[in-house]
């Protein structure tokens, strides 16, 4: 079993999975479905949280998925992933998404995206991660932006808690219901 206050290098979590993408894999624009994209990242970045915390992990936030370039049938679509960063109890995975034309072999960064794991214990509780040590350049540029990324974060779920006192949990029915009773 890994000591959690060790360690681990960015490629030690790397995850990569490569796909065909045939034309039932795509939208009305005959570019890959979204949220099949959306679902690959999920997939491998779960992966990529076990594999550096060795731990059950849940989804704690999904950043940013930012679609760069339209990825189409007869591409290949390759996504590589790995922890990027840590909290004591948190890893932030970055999902690097490369689109790939099978009959040219041009290849472009067709998508990113920045994911917050946890990893939990026997009992579903919070449990302490192994830091990260990054080594090629582009380790290194994401690690150093984390701080940053991690600050955007708080924000950005303090602004979602704040909204959520301003919304209803009411079915879109019941104030129909409400004023008809009251005639």
């Amino acid at each position: 079993m890994v000591s959690f206050m060790e360690k681990k290098y960015c490629k030690d979590s790397r995850v990569v999975k490569t796909s065909r993408v045939f034309p039932s894999h795509t939208n009305n624009l005959d570019s890959l479905f979204g949220g099949l994209l959306m679902s690959y990242i999920d997939d491998v970045a779960s992966i990529t949280a076990e594999r550096h915390s060795r731990r059950d992990c849940v989804t704690a936030s999904t950043d940013h998925v930012d679609f760069l370039s339209p990825i189409t049938p007869g591409d290949s679509v390759c996504l590589e992933s790995f922890v990027v960063s840590t909290g004591r109890t948190s890893m932030e995975v970055f999902v690097k998404v490369v689109a790939e034309n099978l009959k040219t072999g041009d290849r472009r960064i067709a998508a990113t995206s920045f994911l917050t794991f946890v990893a939990l214990d026997e009992n579903r509780h919070p449990v302490e991660v192994p830091g990260v040590i990054p080594e090629s350049e582009e380790e290194k540029k994401l690690f150093e932006m984390a701080e940053l990324r991690a600050e955007d974060r708080k924000r950005h779920r303090q602004a979602s808690k704040e909204l959520a006192k301003a919304l209803t949990t009411q079915k879109h029915w019941e104030p129909y219901l409400n004023a008809q009773i009251q005639i």
